[in-house]
């Protein structure tokens, strides 16, 4: 129990923005322990002293349960250090929330620079059957539409001014902000997809989903199986340059 105790506070201690339910998921996860979420609040309310600084469309349900046959995709903006603006296209299989691929492009996106971006994303992939996009006019171009017709996918286009038609794609955005962006510096296009990169590995093969039943996207989709560690014999991994650390086995 003393050791159950001291991982669920080392684990709040070194991930400070993971709520009961995350690290309830993680423990569960990690070391084989259904622990409820409430217990965790418990013990946290007694051993942990924080330091100063420290419901989507039906249809697009129904594609999503069809492994890899329906992938999203989206573009968000940011900016750099240099106060550069980026674009970061992000592709997601819809039924494993498993980040397919991602890639960055500097300046302003047109329809060459779309399908080049598209491409590199899904470099490596089997190429799905469907592919929901929004109404955004780059995905009017005809460069855009060639490329889906050669690579044989069918567009799905979302239904205009209602974001929830289009929600795991860009709850996926907010949340790549928050974790990621929003809590690390990048200096220029390959600084930018070198941190987005760790971000996906981490994101597909260690961080747990409310929507996945406790589990990783890369479980979901059965590329990884789930490892049960001892709870006296572990030790920490990094990710993201240290923005997060998971338990591993030793």
């Amino acid at each position: 129990m003393r050791d159950l105790i001291e991982t669920i506070v080392a684990m709040k201690q070194r991930n400070p923005n993971w709520g009961c339910p995350k690290i309830a998921q993680q423990i569960t996860l990690a070391f084989g322990i259904d622990i409820d979420k409430d217990v965790v609040r418990r013990v946290l309310a007694r051993h942990y002293r924080p330091t100063p600084d420290g419901n989507g469309p039906s249809w697009l349900t129904f594609l999503g349960h069809m492994k890899d046959s329906l992938w999203s995709v989206d573009m968000f903006r940011c900016e750099s250090a240099t106060l550069r603006t980026h674009w970061v296209l992000l592709v997601i299989d819809q039924y494993t929330r498993r980040i397919i691929g991602c890639a960055v492009h500097a300046g302003p996106v047109d329809g060459i620079a779309l399908c080049r971006m598209f491409n590199r994303a899904i470099r490596g992939q089997t190429a799905p059957k469907y592919l929901s996009s929004d109404n955004d006019p780059l995905y009017t171009f005809h460069r855009w539409l060639a490329n889906l017709r050669i690579l044989d996918v069918t567009e799905i286009k979302t239904i205009p001014y209602v974001p929830l038609s289009h929600l795991f794609i860009e709850r996926l955005i907010g949340t790549v902000r928050r974790e990621c962006l929003d809590r690390t510096f990048f200096w220029n296009e390959r600084d930018l997809e070198r941190k987005l990169l760790d971000f996906k590995n981490y994101y597909n093969r260690h961080r747990t989903h409310d929507a996945l039943d406790g589990v990783t996207p890369a479980m979901r989709a059965g590329l990884t199986e789930n490892k049960i560690i001892e709870l006296n014999n572990y030790h920490w991994k990094s990710h993201c340059r240290g923005l997060y650390q998971t338990p591993m086995a030793a």
